[in-house]
């Protein structure tokens, strides 16, 4: 009998054990499966499934976001990092780019304007040009790897150029390099979304000035005959580059000076400088034999006068150039006119 109750009790605790054990759920997977789980706010499908781990849902990325979405990253929003990779220095050890280490350009000498006294100065011209570098004659002064605006710049820039104001063009009132290098940029302030919290913020970064933006220069000059050599000359005294202003659509709206720059003062920096000449790239020209040469294109829009003004503000259209060309003929014919033939 004792026997009987032992197998009946040890039967029912094997059969209780095994209704517990199946009524327990199964214990989730180390590493559950995220893509079989389903979104958040879809409702549990009908039936008896086992419950599944809760585990967070990452924020959409903004690629991923809705296009009417406020949290949308602007375009506009890795130009200060695009900037920063750009302007790479190069390697210390980087091979020849030629055949041999070019240093004529490097090593020249220029020679000084000779002296000439104020008695001997018989007659003289005072004349204002443009040069515009879109002109088939003056592409060296757009040259990409080198600009002639970049030389400009990065003569202020190292103060070996002296930079002069603008509100005259009689070289009185001294720029300082920040303030040159603050004329031709611009600050702007970008906003971006921080890559954790998602949370826009701004950055202010300062854009360069671009130098296909300086499509014209300001040359002034003077025109003197010197009798103690008979002959006619002249002398450039500065040159201020004119950077395009436009809207924010691009549209042109009108051409803003940047600064003038002494000419004289000028001359042993630009004969460091080579200038690129097609047809022979060993040519060792530089910019300032170019200007000695007046190897450039250029038009004339103001002369001393009475009133000082310049040829558009009492002519228009093509009357600017034909004016233009006849003062310039006018000195031409002066020096002719002096002698009998």
């Amino acid at each position: 009998m004792k026997l009987a109750l032992k197998l009946i009790g040890f039967t029912a605790l094997v059969v209780w054990s095994a209704t517990i054990a199946a009524q327990t759920p199964e214990a989730p997977d180390e590493f559950p499966d995220y893509s079989k789980m389903p979104a958040p706010g879809t409702p549990a499908p009908a039936g008896g499934t086992r419950p599944t781990t809760s585990v967070p849902t990452p924020p959409p990325s903004p690629a991923n976001r809705p296009a009417g979405s406020s949290n949308k990253a602007p375009a506009g929003a890795k130009i200060e990092e695009l900037k920063t990779n750009a302007m790479s220095k190069p390697d210390v050890d980087a091979p020849l780019d030629g055949i041999v280490q070019k240093s004529t350009i490097i090593e020249k000498q220029i020679l000084p304007y000779e002296t000439i006294r104020e008695s001997d100065i018989m007659w003289e011209k005072r004349i204002w040009r443009v040069l515009d570098v879109r002109e088939k004659m003056n592409l060296p002064f757009s040259y990409p790897e080198e600009p002639f605006i970049g030389i400009l710049m990065k003569g202020v820039q190292d103060t070996v150029l002296k930079a002069y104001s603008i509100e005259d063009d009689k070289f009185h009132h001294k720029l300082s390099a920040k303030e040159v290098m603050s004329l031709g940029s611009s600050i702007d302030t970008i906003p971006y979304f921080d890559p954790v919290t998602y949370e826009q913020k701004f950055r202010i970064v300062r854009n360069q000035m671009d130098p296909d933006a300086v499509k014209r220069f300001r040359i002034k000059e003077v025109w003197f005959f010197d009798k103690e050599s008979s002959v006619l000359k002249v002398r450039i005294l500065g040159i201020a580059p004119l950077k395009d202003q436009t809207d924010e659509m691009g549209n042109f709206l009108y051409e803003q000076p940047l600064f003038w720059v002494y000419y004289p003062d000028c001359r042993e920096y630009f004969a460091k400088h080579r200038v690129f000449l097609e047809g022979n790239d060993a040519n060792p020209m530089s910019w300032e034999d170019l200007f000695e040469q007046r190897r450039f294109s250029s038009y004339i829009f103001k002369e001393s006068n009475v009133y000082d003004r310049r040829l558009q503000q009492y002519l228009s259209g093509i009357d600017i150039l034909l004016e233009g060309e006849k003062i310039k003929q006018d000195i031409f014919n002066y020096e002719h006119d002096l002698w009998s033939y």
